[in-house]
C-alpha cells in the first residue's frame, strides 16, 4: 500500500472517555465483531512466539500510549503492513478508577477501537494488553488491599477484551519491608493469585472466547520510564531467569493454573537496555548471549524487552534475532510526536508570526506552564539547576512532556497551531528547514503537507523502525 494515503480527518485534541452515545454504538459492534476479532490477533501472536523459537526474525512490537496521535500513526502503519497491532496500557494509567487518563479499560477498548474505526483499520487485527498489572498503582497501601485491587483491575481488563496480560506484583507494598528487595516467591505468589481472577473471568465470557495470554517476569522498569542517569543495566543473568520460572510455575500450580502456565508466552528479562534524560544504553548482544542462549524449553515463551525506545534500527533487529521477540515502545512514539508539533510550532511563527490580524499559537509555552503548574509527573525523574529541568521537561527522552498533552490550554494553542497551518500552507522552503524528512515525503508525493499528514509521518517514521525489526513473512 506504500505510504500515500488520503487526508484523514483531525485527531481530537485530547484523550478522553467517548460519549455516551458513541460508547454505546462501540459496545454494539465490539458485540457484533465477538469473540472472532479478538481470537485474530491472539493466534497471530502466537503465531509469532512459535516462529521466533524455531529461529526465525520473527517479533512483535508493543504500542505503550494513550495518545490518539500515536495510536492513529500506529494503526495507519499497521495497515500499510497489513498487520496485527498491538496496544497496551499500564496499570496506573487505566484502571478501574480511571487512572492518570480518565479511562477504565472497557472504556480505553471503546477509545482505541474507536480510533481504528476512523483510520479504517480492521478492529479484529488489534490485540489489547495491560502492562505492569499488579499492585503498582496502590503500593503505598497494605498489600491485602493493593492485592485486591489489582485483581479488580484484571477482571475488568478481562472483561473488556484485553488478551495479553502481564502480571507484575514486584513492587512492595505498605505493610512490605521497606529497605529490602521483595521476596521473589511472594512476588510469584501475588502474580498468581492476579492471574486466577484472569482465569476465573475469562471462564465467565461467552464460549469461544480467545484465553488470556500471559507475561510474567521481576525484572521490569518502573511504570513510566528510567529514573534517572547511571550505568548500562546488567543484562538478566541465565540462573535467574530461570529462578523466576521456578517460583511462577510453582505458585501456577498451587493456584491450580496449569492452563494457564502453558499460555505463558513472554518472559520479562533485562537485556541491557535502557535511556534516560540525554542518554541511550544500546543493546550489546555479545553481553547478552548468555541469555539468548538458553531460552527456556517450557513454558513456550519469548522474552520480552521493556524500554526499548531509542534503539537502533540494527539494535532492534538483533534484540528480535535473539528471541527478545516482544518490544515495548512508547515515549519514542510521544517524544517524536513533540518534535513534529515544535517544528510546526517554528514553521508557524515563520510563516504568520508577522502577519497583521493573525493570532500564532504559544504551543511549547502552553506545555512549559502546564509542567510547571503541576509537577507531579516529571518533578521526581528530572534533577539538576532550572536550566537544566527546563532542558529537561521540553526535550528529555524520558518525555515525561507527553502527561500534559490533554491539558485543555495545551489543547487550545494545539488547535491553533493546526487551524493556521491548515489555512495557510507553509512553503516547502519551512518545511525543508524545520522538517527535512517530511519535506522529502512531500516533495515525493508520499504524504500530504496538511499539519496533520507531518505529525502523523514524524511518528510513523519511529512505528516504521519497529516494523522492520519484527520482520513478517
Amino acid at each position: 500500500m506504500g505510504d500515500l494515503m488520503e487526508p484523514t480527518s483531525k485527531p481530537p485534541l485530547q484523550d478522553a472517555a467517548p460519549a455516551d452515545g458513541e460508547a454505546g454504538e462501540t459496545a454494539r459492534t465490539g458485540d457484533s465483531l465477538g469473540d472472532a476479532s479478538r481470537g485474530v490477533a491472539s493466534k497471530w501472536l502466537q503465531t509469532v512466539v512459535e516462529r521466533n523459537r524455531r529461529q526465525e526474525p520473527a517479533g512483535i512490537y508493543s504500542v505503550c500510549s494513550a495518545n490518539v496521535w500515536v495510536l492513529q500513526a500506529a494503526m495507519s502503519q499497521a495497515l500499510a503492513d497489513q498487520a496485527v497491532l498491538s496496544v497496551e496500557s499500564t496499570s496506573n494509567q487505566v484502571n478501574q478508577f480511571g487512572g492518570y487518563t480518565g479511562l477504565t479499560p472497557v472504556q480505553f477498548e471503546e477509545f482505541v477501537r474507536s480510533i481504528a474505526r476512523r483510520v479504517g483499520f480492521p478492529e479484529q487485527r488489534l490485540l489489547l494488553g495491560s502492562d505492569h498489572l499488579g499492585p503498582y498503582p496502590w503500593r503505598n497501601e497494605p498489600s491485602g488491599t493493593a492485592l485486591e485491587k489489582a485483581c479488580e483491575l484484571v477482571r475488568a481488563s478481562v472483561s473488556a477484551g484485553y488478551t495479553k496480560i502481564h502480571l507484575d506484583a514486584s513492587m512492595a507494598c505498605a505493610d512490605d519491608a521497606p529497605d529490602e528487595p521483595l521476596d521473589p516467591e511472594v512476588i510469584a505468589q501475588r502474580a498468581a493469585a492476579i492471574g486466577r481472577v484472569a482465569e476465573r473471568t475469562w471462564a465467565e465470557l461467552p464460549a469461544g472466547s480467545p484465553a488470556p495470554l500471559y507475561v510474567i517476569g521481576t525484572e521490569v522498569p518502573t511504570p513510566g520510564g528510567e529514573l534517572g542517569p547511571g550505568l548500562a543495566p546488567a543484562v538478566t543473568r541465565v540462573e535467574d531467569a530461570q529462578a523466576t520460572l521456578n517460583s511462577f510455575g510453582a505458585a501456577f500450580s498451587k493456584y491450580g493454573l496449569e492452563s494457564a502456565w502453558e499460555r505463558v508466552i513472554g518472559l520479562v528479562v533485562q537485556p541491557g537496555v535502557e535511556f534516560g534524560d540525554a542518554s541511550v544504553f544500546g543493546y550489546d548482544r555479545s553481553q547478552a548471549r548468555p541469555l539468548t542462549q538458553h531460552l527456556p524449553a517450557s513454558p513456550a515463551l519469548v522474552y520480552e524487552a521493556h524500554s526499548t525506545d531509542y534503539q537502533s534500527p540494527a539494535a532492534l533487529r538483533e534484540m528480535v534475532e535473539d528471541h527478545f521477540a516482544i518490544l515495548k515502545v512508547g515515549p519514542w512514539l510521544t517524544f517524536a510526536f513533540r518534535e513534529a508539533v515544535f517544528a510546526l510550532s517554528a514553521v508557524e511563527r515563520e510563516l504568520l508570526g508577522k502577519r497583521r490580524g493573525v493570532s500564532v499559537s504559544r504551543v511549547p509555552e502552553a506545555l512549559e506552564q502546564a509542567m510547571l503548574s503541576n509537577p507531579v509527573h516529571w518533578r521526581p525523574y528530572y534533577h539538576g539547576e532550572e536550566p537544566d529541568l527546563h532542558l529537561a521537561r521540553r526535550y528529555s527522552y524520558s518525555d515525561r512532556s507527553r502527561y500534559y498533552w490533554p491539558d485543555p490550554s495545551v489543547q487550545r494553542e494545539l488547535e491553533t497551531l493546526l487551524a493556521n497551518l491548515s489555512a495557510s500552507r507553509p512553503p516547502l522552503t519551512l518545511l525543508s528547514q524545520h522538517l527535512p524528512e517530511q519535506y522529502d515525503a512531500v516533495r515525493a508525493g508520499r504524504i500530504h503537507d496538511d499539519p496533520a499528514s507531518l505529525i502523523e509521518d514524524r511518528i510513523r517514521k519511529v512505528v516504521r523502525i519497529y516494523s522492520a525489526a519484527c520482520e513478517r513473512r
